[in-house]
């Protein structure tokens, strides 16, 4: 197994769109080096339910391109399936098996994601389908590994979309047990993922990760709940109207500009966002592509945006840096009530290594906390190390009852609630897990201090060190607009299954704006 996964398996496939209506229509697009191939499709919702498959098709191969990291694949459709109305909205994940190949490489997954024709349920969540394809490799490079521009249009890493296993071992913050010693250099996760074949980054993003776990425990509690992915808030027109509560899970670093104005209007409107993720909304991107498929490549250009990205001769507002950054001047803070620049990482590397992968309750009289049986100082999702990799953090300071208040200058709303942290911390060069990528010539840490305070010194670098990982419920519009839950970590979602208290938090948000029915 190479860090180049594409082609890794004999068949290979995507979907010309990761999102339709009922009563659309999705094409199918393979390459296979078999003679035939069998497809099945399942929702996969509380439990995966097969809605539709087709044995002893076709097969024919087609090279990906060199450029199909940036530009997509382009290969033909294979086949067009129409999506009936009564196909619920959810994610439907594909499988294809080719016939006659060898073993352990017959197998390609592919997905999208069947959204409402009208409005069906109270809530609606969002896949963080911008970060995956960040993250993707398959066909070259991604955001991580020297790309500026990802195609969606182009087969997801093996391992994003479905495995055949739940590891503990596949997460970049792996919870150690009594008796253990941790992992800060992502040993024990990289052996995991090489004789899987895994691509690098499934720890990171994608719908089996992080998703996939929510959407299992709520289906299985009983919530109905709507489904879109990044793109259909650039494309579809008053998405979220209507809405009660809007949710974003896992690992959503990646906006664009009318992504995020689109979650603003509904806040403003009187609706209610969650935010189980962490790092979210770190990066700016654009969507961008032409007549036939106008949002088909991301752009992002990250670290050095300021110096690449044509849109500064033109709207450095649209810069696709850091949101926190003075050149676009719109830090997630000021949506979500935390952000990356005051807390990023933990259990990663040397952040945290040896951190209790827990919140640290200090409100405990809140509505959050109803049912748990959490006291101050108490600690929430230790057992399965909710807290990590990434995260979200603010500027604190305790009041006359030594409790966490708001402290200010990092442009959180005024309206904030902080019912619970831990520290987190930044990571500079040499500090990173050794079996990762990472940056060779500078850090998160050199790089936000840069950025925010225009040099890297001691003083600039201590300024970013040491953040904080919170759970904040902010009103950015004061009492005139709806609330904003921020639970400001990656791996909330692991814990959901069998920790009472972090499956009891996150249901009194869904009650809290759902109602219990």
């Amino acid at each position: 197994m190479a860090d180049d996964i594409t082609f890794y398996d004999d068949i290979e496939a995507y979907c010309g769109r990761l999102s339709v209506a009922q009563g659309q229509e999705v094409s199918l697009h393979v390459s296979t080096k078999a003679a035939t191939y069998d497809v099945t499709i399942e929702r996969w919702g509380a439990t995966r339910e097969r809605v539709w498959d087709q044995a002893g098709l076709p097969g024919a191969f087609h090279e990906p391109p060199a450029d199909a990291d940036a530009r997509g694949c382009g290969w033909p459709s294979a086949l067009t399936i129409d999506v009936p109305a009564e196909w619920r909205s959810g994610f439907y994940l594909v499988t294809l098996t080719a016939h006659g190949v060898p073993e352990g490489l017959a197998t390609a997954h592919a997905g999208f994601v069947v959204r409402p024709a009208t409005r069906q349920s109270k809530a609606l969540l969002v896949l963080a389908t911008n970060t995956w394809n960040a993250y993707n490799s398959w066909g070259g490079a991604s955001l991580y590994t020297g790309g500026s521009e990802v195609s969606f249009r182009r087969p997801f890493g093996r391992g994003f979309l479905a495995r055949d296993e739940v590891a503990r071992d596949d997460r970049k913050a792996r919870p150690f047990r009594w008796g253990e010693e941790p992992d800060p250099d992502g040993e024990i996760y990289q052996k995991y993922r090489f004789e899987q074949g895994y691509a690098g980054f499934v720890g990171s993003s994608g719908w089996f990760t992080f998703e996939r776990r929510f959407v299992e425990w709520a289906e299985a509690q009983g919530y109905e709940i709507d489904m879109a992915i990044s793109s259909d808030l650039d494309e579809v027109e008053n998405l979220c109207d209507g809405y009660d509560l809007v949710l974003g899970i896992g690992h959503d670093e990646y906006w664009s500009a009318p992504e995020r104005e689109a979650i603003e209007r509904h806040v403003a409107a009187g609706g209610n966002y969650a935010s189980f993720s962490g790092n979210t909304m770190f990066w700016q991107v654009r969507l961008e592509g032409d007549d036939a498929d106008p949002h088909g490549t991301m752009v992002g250009h990250k670290y050095s945006a300021h110096r690449t990205d044509p849109i500064m001769q033109t709207d450095p507002t649209l810069m696709t840096g850091m949101w926190a950054d003075p050149v676009v001047g719109r830090p997630e803070a000021s949506l979500l009530g935390g952000g990356s620049a005051h807390g990023l990482y933990y259990r990663f590397g040397q952040a945290l290594a040896r951190g209790s992968g827990a919140f640290t309750v200090y409100r405990d009289d809140h509505w959050l906390f109803e049912g748990t049986g959490l006291r101050y100082g108490d600690l929430l999702g230790a057992t399965h190390g909710v807290v990590g990799y990434e995260t979200l953090g603010c500027r604190i300071q305790f009041d006359e009852y030594q409790l966490p208040v708001r402290a200010g200058g990092d442009e959180t709303p005024e309206d904030l609630e902080i019912v619970a942290f831990t520290p987190a911390s930044n990571l500079g060069v040499g500090e990173y897990p050794k079996s990762i990528s990472a940056l060779s010539d500078q850090g998160d840490l050199e790089f936000v201090a840069e950025r925010l305070y225009g040099e890297v010194n001691e003083h600039t670098l201590r300024t970013v060190r040491h953040g904080n990982a919170v759970m904040v419920v902010a009103r950015p519009n004061g009492d005139a607009g709806g609330e904003v839950v921020t639970v400001g970590t990656t791996d909330w979602v692991f814990g959901l299954a069998d920790d009472p208290a972090v499956s009891q938090v996150t249901e009194n948000v869904m009650r809290r704006y759902l109602g219990s029915d």
